[in-house]
């Protein structure tokens, strides 16, 4: 019996060191959390890009700088550099009256141009644009770099069931080239577009439907802030739930649905529906008072060359009044094909 005892005691710290052996081999997640310093607030609605070694945020602008822009070496230190730029074009003041600032960013690199796809609007209103700039690069040293505003994308108004603002520009599996767009209203919209110009491939084309949340009775149920992702054999469709902008108080949070096509439809891993308000949690604060970075939103992606992904958001810091904040978090993919954020 003592030998029996022994025999089984010694497989049991085998079988266990074998298994922390493996764990040990896993190597963590890889975290930036805290470690970013620098120029960091105000930033909401960010998105990512890389040029050579340098990493590009593009934000929301805030009083005359139309478009903020931060660099950094190594994803950690950021450092702000001009607004791209300091007044609206002339079409946009006439297409958007009263409206004096752009928002929402977003840059992909294109037929041997960048992209920045940008939107104008006022608060409320479905009255919005979005308008195209380009440059043949981001680095502001360059003697070839310089933005140059290509006009109007795609107007909405009060006519129309959607908002034309949160721009996100990617190209399919197939090569074609599409924008999707929207806050409230009747949600996240899918617009094709010319490879050429980057606008709209037919103006009168009736755009696809990708996201939406029915209204309750009570009033409005916001989905905003659309961002595609091409990855393992699926389209991965992020959007925003609830409410930004204030403040700590601020309920904004990050769900993600995946397609095989990219007109949908975009299911959650449980199989809900995002045309129905469904889709799998990507990110969101900790609902407990101590959490300091209260509604995370607005996401974009960084594709980078050593083939880590990351997602950059904005979330509002308890500690600094409630200051929308820059951040950034490595993605790992699971074994259940679906993407976890370490923020």
């Amino acid at each position: 019996m003592k030998r029996q005892t022994l025999v089984t005691l010694l497989g049991l710290a085998l079988l266990t060191g074998h298994i922390c052996a493996q764990a040990a081999a896993q190597p963590a997640a890889p975290t930036l959390g805290s470690r970013l310093t620098g120029d960091l607030v105000p930033t909401h609605d960010p998105v990512i890009a890389r040029e050579g070694d340098i990493y590009h945020v593009f934000s929301t602008g805030h009083g005359k700088r139309l478009i903020e822009t931060r660099t950094s070496p190594d994803l950690i230190h950021w450092t702000a550099g001009d607004p791209i730029f300091t007044a609206l074009p002339a079409w946009a003041k006439e297409a958007i009256p009263g409206s004096d600032g752009m928002w929402a960013p977003d840059i992909s690199y294109v037929n041997g141009r960048y992209r920045l796809y940008y939107s104008v609007s006022t608060f409320g209103s479905n009255r919005s644009a979005i308008g195209l700039a380009t440059s043949p690069t981001l680095d502001p040293k360059a003697k070839n770099y310089g933005w140059r505003d290509e006009g109007l994308v795609v107007l909405s108004t009060k006519d129309d069931d959607y908002n034309a603002i949160d721009p996100n520009f990617i190209i399919d599996r197939e090569g074609r080239h599409w924008l999707s767009l929207g806050s409230f209203w009747t949600g996240i919209k899918l617009f094709a577009l010319d490879q050429k110009t980057g606008k709209p491939r037919d103006a009168k084309a009736k755009p696809f439907s990708i996201a939406r949340r029915p209204a309750p009775a009570g009033g409005p149920a916001p989905v905003e802030a659309p961002f595609i992702v091409d990855h393992g054999g699926y389209y991965w469709l992020m959007v925003s739930y609830d409410y930004c902008c204030k403040g700590a108080n601020s309920t904004y949070y990050t769900v993600m649905g995946r397609s095989k096509d990219i007109t949908g439809p975009y299911l959650g891993k449980d199989g809900s529906p995002l045309m129905e308000g469904g889709g799998t949690i990507f990110l969101r604060a900790d609902l407990q008072e101590q959490q300091r970075f209260r509604g995370p939103g607005h996401a974009g992606w960084l594709h980078d060359k050593d083939g880590q992904d990351y997602v950059v958001y904005h979330a509002y810091d308890k500690q600094a009044n409630g200051a929308p904040t820059l951040r950034i978090a490595p993605v790992t993919w699971g074994a259940d094909g679906w993407p976890q954020a370490h923020y």
